[in-house]
């Protein structure tokens, strides 16, 4: 049966020495975060998720949920009484504002959890986190009476949110949708169209869901430009707060899905329903922005957690299963084998699993810090360049988070060999659900095109730039520092790697765009491992600072330095490679005609 410890330790170190959470107590919300606070959020949060959410995991998967007669929809058994324990705990109120019930604690705070409650428990941490993504569109977008009217019930949890976006028609290119939405009389609006795909559409765990949907009024632009956002309640809300009638809106059936089975992914079906307008009218697509950003961080995050959990659990097979003989003689000789740990080739997944781990996690979490201060810092520069450096690497969070996150959960399964194919080991399970990720909240390519066809010449490549200076400073201050200079000189290789990339784009994505769409994705790991790389710097300069102070434990700094010399000789050296793909252009790609795709 699968294991999972929330890395506590590997938190507080990422929010001590990368984030540097001391270092805010100036933003709004800040202070309050206090390490003791901070300490107690980790260990009970993370009790909570290990000892609710983590066993109704496996038998979440094999349930699956079910579509009653009636159009309900019942979650796996333990999750409406995980649930009430979740909102009871107020667990999902943690950075929520003040003002409607929230505890106000910084985002990088709930991040921390969040990220906990995804390794023990994918499907279920979909149903609140599908929720704060509709409730940040509503604290942006949404009108004094909407947010007075709603906000309170989803932050605690009584009700539930969802976006309503894709429908069979269309994806990304949102400007095919075809939903309909008729003004009415009263100010209200007549919903009618068909979503799928959407996450947490119908469930029992709550009392309502309030769903945020895209739909184009009359004589509306047949583009994006023609879109809006409508809040249509599953059960309408009376003045005095109280529920009322049933809405227009009904799941149709539940997606059959590869993974994350535990949670509802539902065809939802608008007949006439009742809507309101949030903000302007055809202004949705901003809207709609506020709740996409939101919820690829959270995705992103999912990559990390997942694979977290895959890893742990290889460890600990490693540990115990022997097979074979080291390849330099007996480890054991009293033993009739040694354990996998003594094979070079195991070690390379478990030691890339760790890698990326470790820092992603330092990579999520600060880049969550920068969510806090775009909207919090005193500074107004300083708020400008949060919002640039995380509007630049939150498609990187997404799609290089995800791409590692199942990429360690696959060689997570490879560690285990045949028993990893076996649903009762319960590695398979991870492989399914990290799968989705890479797919969901705009798939991994269109992450990569909107990195370098919108991000990089945003405001005249601002926020690029910006990243370059960060990244060179810190590189040139550790150069100085002996235990670090040698992973900073690997690093400097790698931002230039990433530099000479980003000028040959401005070279050459002019001429031919299509040289910019076939370099994106690997533009988007070329800067992935440049970011990444830059927390593992943060962290081997506060390992050897601590080491030497003789401060910490020792053993957990080691294997910081170590798994950090790791990243800089085993994954830093594949800039150049991404950077030559770069530089091959698109000749190749696109010279094909698409009937030779199928020559026999």
């Amino acid at each position: 049966m699968p294991q999972f410890t929330p890395p506590v330790r590997d938190t507080r170190f990422v929010l001590d020495h990368v984030v540097g959470l001391q270092n805010h107590a100036n933003v709004e919300g800040f202070a309050a975060a206090t390490p003791d606070v901070v300490d107690a959020v980790l260990e009970e949060g993370g009790r909570f998720v290990a000892e609710v959410l983590f066993p109704l995991n496996l038998s979440g998967d094999q349930e699956g949920c079910t579509r009653n007669a009636d159009g309900s929809v019942t979650t796996p058994a333990g999750f409406k009484e995980a649930y009430a324990k979740f909102v009871e705990s107020g667990w999902g109120t943690l950075s929520a504002p003040e003002a409607f019930g929230g505890q106000g604690m910084p985002h990088v705070v709930s991040t921390a959890f969040q990220e906990y409650m995804i390794s023990a428990n994918m499907a279920f941490a979909m149903y609140p986190g599908l929720a704060h993504g509709a409730i940040a569109a509503l604290l942006v977008k949404g009108s004094p009476e909407q947010q007075a009217k709603y906000l309170p019930n989803m932050i605690s949890g009584a009700w539930g949110g969802t976006m309503n976006l894709t429908e069979p028609q269309c994806g990304t290119d949102l400007g095919l949708i075809k939903t309909k939405a008729e003004p009415q009389a009263d100010g209200s609006y007549a919903i009618t169209g068909t979503k799928i795909f959407i996450s947490a559409g119908e469930h029992d765990l709550t009392e309502n869901i309030i769903h945020l949907v895209l739909a184009k009024t009359p004589g509306a632009p047949d583009s994006s430009k023609g879109i809006s956002l409508f809040v249509v309640p599953k059960i309408l809300v009376n003045e005095d707060g109280s529920l009322g009638a049933r809405n227009g809106v009904s799941c149709g059936s539940i997606e059959h899905k590869m993974g994350i089975h535990a949670n509802s992914t539902c065809v939802m079906n608008y007949d006439g329903a009742t809507g309101w307008l949030v903000g302007k009218e055809m202004k949705g697509l901003a809207a709609m922005f506020i709740m996409m950003n939101a919820a690829r961080l959270g995705v992103g995050l999912q990559g990390l957690a997942v694979g977290e959990t895959a890893y742990q659990n290889a460890v600990h097979y490693a540990q115990d299963r022997r097979q074979g003989r080291a390849l330099t003689g007996p480890a054991e000789p009293g033993e009739k084998a040694d354990t996998l740990f003594v094979h070079p080739d195991v070690r390379r997944m478990l030691m890339d699993a760790k890698a990326w781990t470790e820092g992603l996690r330092a990579l999520c979490l600060w880049g969550a810090l920068q969510v806090d201060l775009e909207h919090a810092a005193a500074d107004e520069g300083e708020r400008q360049l949060a919002a640039d450096l995380i509007g630049l690497l939150t498609p990187v969070i997404k799609g290089v988070g995800t791409d590692k996150g199942y990429e360690i959960a696959t060689n997570a399964q490879q560690v285990y060999g045949g028993h990893g194919y076996i649903a009762e080991w319960g590695m398979e399970q991870y492989v399914r659900d990290a799968r989705i990720a890479m797919i969901y909240e705009g798939t991994n390519g269109v992450q990569a095109m909107d990195l370098v066809g919108r991000k990089l010449a945003q405001n005249g490549g601002r926020a690029v730039q910006a990243f370059f200076k960060l990244v060179g400073d810190e590189i040139a201050a550790a150069k100085g520092n002996d235990a670090v200079a040698e992973f900073a000189g690997r690093l400097e290789k790698a931002l230039g790697d990433l530099q000479g990339a980003t000028m040959w784009f401005m070279a050459n994505g002019m001429q031919n765009p299509n040289n910019v769409g076939a370099g994106a994705y690997s533009y988007m790991h070329l800067l992935g491992i440049v970011a990444t790389g830059l927390m593992w710097l943060r962290m081997a300069t506060a390992a050897a600072a601590l080491k030497a102070a003789g401060e910490g434990d020792a053993v957990f700094l080691d294997a910081k330095l170590v798994t950090a010399r790791y990243f800089a000789e085993r994954v830093m050296p594949d800039t150049g490679a991404l950077r030559r793909k770069i530089e091959g252009g698109a000749d190749a790609i696109m010279a094909l005609p698409p009937e030779m795709f199928m020559a026999a």
